[in-house]
């Protein structure tokens, strides 16, 4: 008998099961750098010990809905957006900004363990902030889409104009924020320790 049409649906196996779970930690870990903040900032945020996100981040919890609930919250993304939902066939990546120091945050992918790409917008209403440096494991690189945005990276404070690119360590601590007048747009690949871009735009001499 054809179930599809004529009778309930199968429930899916474990092993499609397991597999949508293993890769909330890599999107809950993306969803967190992206808007550059830190676990401690994060376990304030939702009440969850540092120790029991770290976990989450790394597979080694399994998620529950207790968790993800405050997670999706403090996030700003849907509760199924979060988990992710099987692959349907269908490419396109439907957009949902996430607040982020008064700006907004555009995941451009759907998650999970390889690289992330987002759009970050920074209005001219924000003011100019004062550069707070943090750490965390990853590759980050940059391309300026509008508008002047600043970049301090360790003892380096840079402006990159629009057109311009840069890639670093982000266990080297860092910060970006908007400059001068205006909107700021700006694009961000980030990915995991060891996923280093294939691009330097930077000129050279730029970090050294």
């Amino acid at each position: 008998m054809d179930t599809h049409r004529h009778g309930p649906t199968a429930p899916a196996p474990a092993d499609d099961t397991d597999a949508v779970l293993a890769g909330v930690g890599p999107r809950l870990r993306a969803l967190r750098t992206a808007r550059n903040a830190t676990l401690d900032q994060l376990s304030a945020e939702t009440g969850i010990s540092v120790s029991t996100l770290s976990r989450l981040e790394s597979g080694q919890r399994r998620p529950a809905l207790e968790l993800l609930l405050p997670l999706a919250r403090v996030h700003g993304v849907p509760l199924d957006e979060l988990v992710g939902a099987p692959e349907t066939g269908d490419p396109r990546v439907h957009l949902r900004a996430v607040a982020w120091r008064g700006g907004s945050i555009l995941p451009l992918s759907r998650g999970g363990s390889g690289l992330q790409a987002f759009k970050h917008v920074i209005p001219a209403s924000v003011p100019e902030g004062t550069p707070e440096l943090r750490t965390h494991d990853g590759w980050d690189w940059l391309y300026v889409l509008k508008g002047r945005l600043r970049v301090v990276l360790g003892e380096h404070d840079l402006v990159l104009p629009a057109g311009e690119a840069a890639e670093f360590d982000t266990r080297t601590p860092h910060w970006f924020g908007r400059v001068g007048p205006g909107d700021v747009e700006f694009l961000s690949l980030f990915g995991r320790q060891g996923e280093r871009m294939h691009v330097r735009a930077a000129p050279p001499g730029r970090f050294e």
